[in-house]
């Protein structure tokens, strides 16, 4: 009988474990009393929480008690049966409410049961937080003088240890959640320093265009069609766009059209429902989804297959879709931003892009130019990789040298910004010293066939073109000042003079370099 006894008293713990598994804590408190009240045959109950000093108290959830009677229960740290509690961490049981002064009877309960002739037994039990009294659990029973006091303390003690850890795990859970916030709000901060129309680099007339259509397109809502060959920084200017719009808080989710199956483009775009097809097992978002309230860049938007062209039309008409297999309408409210280096307009006489979408993405347009009518621009971007890619691979490189220099200007780049970087980071891992000479350039720029500007030489004539780089680079470090470059190139003076005659240098143009 006593084992049937405990079971029917410890059934309610599964309960509550149940409650206090919700998300939200403090909701889920209503629920523990009750299932407390249920379980004990409780008059009322109340779970009180201290304030942030520990000092006070006041009564976070309650059941079976007025509104007054819980505006009233306010406890000061040592003041009632609450208040020791709070002060000494040890739970107190008072058999006959009545009897004891200490019980101010703030709620009017013993008010109340002494009306009806009756009286009460009280538990008010410690609930800890990182080892901390943070709060009271209290429960008032009607007065038995054959109950268990003992047996039932330790039940709600159980249960109070039970929600004060699920306060801990509250506690965690919202400082990593806010933790987490401020990480992404720091990333959107950076991306947004890091996308900023001033953060493009370029001084050329062609650039400029840019960032005036930039300036122009970025507040609004207007679908943007970025063109450029491939390498010119189109997704740049994507970035750009939407971290410079009012959806900048919003997401920013990029889609490679070119580099997706025809199978998969459209589920990857819209979704899929469950049993949409055989590996289907749950709903998946797709990438509008996903970009909802914010920006969808689709890059090499020319790739679309005619199938695909079909929905995207109809998201850009109606702004909603149906998942794959599904019969819902999904509602989205996205600015889509496409980029592509085919000719659109050659692909739409040819019949492989539909000319209703083309019109649909061709609002405003936005011509990104390639390298080659940048000359203006080269060094600035070279400098820029210079400085990134030396910190990215801890090396110590500074500058790049006259030689060098005159060799990217000179050279046509078919890849664009995208090859200029990759023949700096090349540079920059072979270069033993703080500066880039020509010979550490890619042998793309220095072949005479593929870029134009080296001629064959002899051994003696590369020998004779590498110390004149070395020359040139010590007098424009020195501003043509001879003693100090002869100093920095560890030789003597008479040397330096014999050599400068020998290469047909002029010092002089160095001083104001």
């Amino acid at each position: 009988m006593a084992a049937s006894e405990d079971a029917l008293h410890l059934s309610p713990l599964l309960e509550l474990s149940q409650a206090l598994a919700a998300s939200d804590i403090r909701a889920s408190l209503p629920r523990v009393l009750e299932i407390l009240a249920e379980a004990f045959g409780a008059l009322n109950g109340a779970i009180l929480l201290a304030d942030e000093e520990g000092t006070a108290l006041r009564i976070e959830a309650a059941r079976g008690l007025s509104s007054q009677g819980v505006a009233r229960a306010r406890y000061r740290l040592g003041e009632g049966i609450n208040g020791r509690v709070l002060a000494s961490g040890k739970a107190i049981v008072v058999p006959q409410a009545s009897q004891e002064p200490l019980f101010l009877d703030r709620t009017g309960v013993l008010k109340e049961q002494k009306r009806k002739k009756s009286d009460m037994s009280f538990f008010c039990i410690p609930v800890f937080l990182d080892r901390k009294t943070a709060g009271t659990l209290c429960l008032t029973v009607p007065f038995d003088r054959h109950r268990d006091f003992d047996r039932d303390t330790k039940l709600l003690q159980i249960a109070a240890s039970m929600v004060g850890l699920a306060m801990k795990v509250a506690k965690l859970v919202a400082a990593d959640r806010q933790r987490l916030v401020e990480e992404n709000q720091q990333l959107r901060l950076e991306l947004r320093e890091r996308y900023d129309l001033h953060h493009l680099i370029g001084h050329s007339h062609a650039m400029q265009r840019v960032y005036e259509a930039v300036a122009q397109a970025a507040p609004s809502s207007t679908t943007v069609l970025i063109r450029g060959e491939s390498g010119t920084g189109k997704e740049l200017v994507a970035h750009a766009l939407h971290y410079n719009s009012p959806r900048a808080d919003k997401p920013f989710v990029k889609v490679n059209c070119g580099a997706l199956p025809e199978t998969l483009i459209e589920s990857e775009l819209f979704g899929y429902e469950p049993g949409a097809f055989t590996d289907a097992r749950q709903l998946k978002k797709g990438r509008f989804e996903l970009a909802h309230g914010g920006t969808l860049f689709l890059d090499e938007v020319g790739e679309l297959s005619p199938a695909t062209q079909v929905k995207l039309l109809r998201v850009l008409q109606e702004r909603e879709f149906e998942r794959l297999g599904g019969v819902r309408p999904v509602k989205v409210d996205v600015r889509l931003l496409t980029a592509t280096n085919r000719n659109l307009e050659a692909a739409v006489k040819a019949g492989t892009f539909r000319e209703d979408l083309y019109y649909r993405l061709h609002v405003f347009e936005i011509f990104m130019p390639p390298l080659r009518e940048r000359q203006a621009d080269i060094l600035l971007l070279a400098d820029h990789f210079v400085e990134k890619i030396a910190a990215a691979q801890g090396k110590d490189v500074r500058r790049i040298s006259t030689s060098a220099i005159d060799m990217l200007a000179a050279y046509h780049w078919p890849g664009n910004v995208r090859e200029l970087e990759n023949a700096i980071e090349r540079a920059i891992l072979v270069c033993e010293g703080g500066v880039i000479h020509a010979h550490h350039l890619p042998p793309s720029l220095q072949t005479a066939e593929v870029s134009g500007t080296v001629p064959g030489a002899a051994l003696g004539d590369a020998v004779a073109a590498f110390e004149r780089d070395l020359l040139q680079d010590a007098l424009k470090s020195a501003r043509g000042n001879r003693s100090r470059a002869a100093r920095l190139l560890q030789t003597t003076e008479r040397i330096l003079n014999y050599k400068i005659q020998k290469y047909g240098l002029e010092p002089e143009r160095f001083r104001s370099s």
